[in-house]
């Protein structure tokens, strides 16, 4: 069974953490790299992540994003407490914030499927499972990633978890965000992953009620476990 090395980073700096997904990705990139030159025997494995964490107020804009989709200037990100990223993942605009899972797996796709559309289903499928613990239906709505309430309900379709990711050479980096205590509020200065007309929530907001996020985490960690095959291990546990 693969092997993926797990740390929760708590309230982490948006950049900080932009900046480890970097290293781990780089890492794992260079592995492979190398390996090519190598006979069968020598080949060296490479080591998948995941990473959990909440960010500080933040806005992060994707390569396909649109800028006109933040809805406040400088001055206005500085009066909410927010810092504002152009990064390289896909998608467009969204938030990250307290009370927000957020999920970053560095995995190398070669020791699971290389399959960019079956990934996200099974990010997607992961966060789905999880809600369904707290009688919430999680669903997809067709031509968008992540996972939205009502989907099939054009009026009432609402988003509860966005994702962005990219992917070279079969790494993976970026991921989730699940809203699960979020400041929806927050939303209202951007248009969420460019879309104008659809609302966005949180299991907050469902179910009236703060959900205790250490069993977000727990839950999220063992679907994942579960959906990609994998055991999820502290860096002290990883074995040869």
């Amino acid at each position: 069974m693969q092997q993926v090395l797990f740390r929760d980073l708590g309230l982490i700096d948006y950049k900080a953490c932009w900046d480890y997904q970097e290293e781990l990705f780089a890492q794992t990139v260079a592995v492979k790299l190398g390996n090519r030159d190598l006979p069968p025997q020598s080949i060296k494995p490479t080591q998948s992540h995941l990473l959990f964490c909440e960010h500080p107020h933040v806005y992060t804009l994707g390569k396909s994003g649109h800028e006109s989709n933040l809805l406040v200037d400088e001055a206005g990100l500085k009066a909410i407490e927010a810092t504002y990223y152009k990064i390289n993942r896909g998608g467009d605009i969204t938030y990250h914030g307290p009370g927000q899972l957020v999920g970053y797996p560095v995995l190398d796709l070669d020791c699971f499927f290389t399959d960019i559309h079956r990934y996200l289903r099974t990010l997607e499928e992961v966060i789905i499972r999880v809600m369904a613990e707290f009688g919430l239906k999680g669903e997809r709505y067709p031509g968008y990633t992540g996972v939205w309430l009502d989907a099939a309900d054009d009026t009432k379709a609402r988003k509860i978890c966005a994702m962005g990711v990219r992917a070279s050479r079969w790494v993976t980096m970026h991921g989730w965000a699940f809203n699960v205590n979020t400041n929806l509020d927050y939303f209202s200065r951007i248009v969420p992953c460019g879309i104008d007309d659809k609302a966005v929530t949180s299991m907050k907001q469902e179910l009236g009620h703060e959900v205790s996020m250490e069993e977000v985490k727990r839950l999220t960690a063992h679907y994942f476990e579960q959906e990609f095959g994998c055991k999820l291990l502290l860096p002290a546990q990883t074995t040869a």
